[in-house]
């Protein structure tokens, strides 16, 4: 579990942990889904080198690109640079990530032969490089919490069935209908995957953890309740065990938020299509992540101060982590987010 207090960091900024736990918060904490890169001249200097995993394998560059978004923009929380694919390769996965495309699975799981051939993870033997660069962000570098992160069950098996990004899933919900025995064993394996990897990570300095549960819109309530939710619910209990608070987030899944308020987990992130208004309507007591819609980075100061303003208001500095309802994109100017955190810090202080 992260240190809260280090002779390094005497002044360690909890806030969002304690906005996590549904606590009423000083100020209200901001962070910014894919804070690393896309936009940052660091960050784009070094892709002119590196590709994203070969930056990942580099822990002291990987913990600058990391850390470099709490000393540009002043934000409550970094979070490990990586992606959601990382821990495939280790279990047999073919996995690579193209420019412009994503993640691209040479080898996609057609049948239980193939789930069966899956490994398991061993961490620190496979994945050193990460866990290195967890404790060289919170033992050297941050004041500030550090969020670790997985792919949610669903998500990564689209990636492996598919055999890399889709827009209908179709292979996916094949493969769940028509083989829900081959279906469990995957689940089984990627939230055994999963909690391995989350242990490492919290274990190595990670003090919260989102669960991107990104592409889980594309399935009905009554499907998700079955298929994946006792499967979340391993994982989410696991790291709370830990005394590590849990986010989930996905897109296009406001039809999801009923039933993730069911899940042990201690936050809930909305994209923009559904306000914290509607979503505490619907009985949601636990804690909101979000939800500045992305695109209205690229508008008018005015605009982008308004609808902060009104989604800061609606969390009352309660339980609420400021954020948007996806990652930032390369078209934003890391001065607008600069300023967008300045602006919650200094509005939310006077509510």
């Amino acid at each position: 579990m992260g240190n809260y207090e280090t002779e390094a960091f005497e002044l360690f900024n909890d806030t969002l942990i304690r906005a996590a736990k549904g606590e009423k918060t000083e100020h209200t904490p901001v962070w910014f889904m894919r804070q690393v890169g896309r936009s940052q001249p660091e960050y784009l200097k070094v892709k002119e080198k590196y590709s994203l995993i070969e930056i990942t394998k580099q822990p002291e560059l990987t913990a600058y690109l990391t850390a470099t978004p709490v000393e540009n923009y002043n934000v409550d929380a970094a979070v490990l640079y990586k992606d959601i694919i990382t821990p495939l390769a280790p279990i047999g996965i073919d996995v690579e990530i193209k420019a412009g495309v994503g993640p691209v699975i040479h080898n996609p799981i057609k049948d239980i032969k193939d789930v069966e051939k899956l490994g398991e993870l061993d961490p620190y033997k496979d994945l050193d490089y990460i866990y290195k660069t967890i404790e060289i962000l919170t033992k050297e570098k941050l004041n500030v919490p550090l969020i670790g992160f997985c792919g949610a069950p669903f998500t990564v098996a689209s990636y492996m069935i598919e055999g890399g990004p889709t827009k209908n899933f179709h292979k996916t919900k094949q493969l769940l209908y028509n083989e829900p025995k081959t279906w469990h064993l995957l689940m089984e394996k990627l939230t055994d995957m999963s909690i391995t990897y989350l242990d490492a990570q919290i274990d190595s300095g990670a003090s919260i953890i989102q669960i991107f549960d990104s592409w889980s819109g594309a399935l009905s309530r009554p499907v998700y309740a079955e298929h994946l939710s006792p499967y979340m619910n391993r994982i989410a209990s696991h790291v709370r065990s830990k005394g590590v608070p849990v986010i989930v987030f996905g897109i296009g899944a406001s039809h999801l938020i009923p039933e993730w308020n069911t899940l042990d987990v201690d936050v809930i992130g909305l994209d923009w299509r559904t306000s914290i208004n509607e979503a505490r309507e619907m009985g949601v007591k636990k804690a909101l992540q979000g939800n500045l819609e992305p695109a209205l980075l690229l508008t008018d100061w005015e605009i982008i101060e308004a609808k902060a303003k009104e989604i800061v208001a609606q969390g009352n500095r309660t339980g609420h982590i400021f954020n948007l309802g996806h990652g930032v994109f390369p078209e934003v100017e890391p001065d607008t987010l600069k300023r967008l955190t300045e602006l919650v810090h200094t509005y939310s202080k006077g509510l």
